[in-house]
């Protein structure tokens, strides 16, 4: 019995190259694009990336001063609901900020450590509306089951400090 080389290979590549296909489709048309269009419609958001991987859902953002997190977080979990699942979901966002925010921010970055370190939370709203007074930056906190969240604006820029609250995660921060 002697095998025919090009038939088998043509076989191969066809079969290949539909099931690839046809995953790759699946994964534009019924899991990424619907999500893209929750985040996308979300007041304030600019532009989104999403990558979704089997454990993970990280979304890259570029969103306006002013945008709420938590308010973004929360529509992705409960519109996307079927899309996330049980994938852990991340927020990756592009920064704008000026030397005045990054600043503020190396001055802010020990007490909140520390409150986060102690899990005392209000005092991370009471020293950075201490800080408020004597600088041009806003300030905006808001927090979740999951997150503490800090929005600092000065004008058209922006820093967004997303900090979690689970104590083995808190390490170095990686967005801060």
């Amino acid at each position: 019995m002697k095998f025919r080389i090009l038939p088998i290979a043509l076989t191969v590549i066809i079969t290949g190259s539909l099931l690839f296909g046809g995953w790759f489709v699946y994964k534009q048309v019924k899991v990424q694009n619907p999500l893209e269009k929750i985040v996308t419609e979300y007041e304030g958001v600019n532009t989104a990336q999403l990558n979704i991987t089997r454990n993970e859902v990280v979304v890259k953002l570029d969103i306006e001063p002013g945008t709420r997190l938590p308010g973004l977080v929360q529509q992705i979990t409960t519109e996307g609901k079927s899309i996330v699942g049980k994938r852990t979901l991340k927020l990756d966002v592009k920064e704008h900020p000026t030397a005045n925010i990054n600043e503020f921010w190396d001055k802010a970055m020990f007490p909140v450590a520390e409150a986060m370190e102690n899990k005392r939370y209000t005092q991370i709203v009471d020293k950075l509306k201490e800080m408020e007074q004597d600088s041009t930056v806003k300030v905006t906190t808001e927090m979740d089951d999951k997150n503490v969240y800090i929005s600092l604006t000065d004008g058209e820029a922006s820093k967004f400090i997303i900090l979690p609250r689970d104590p083995n995660v808190l390490g170095v921060w990686k967005n801060a």
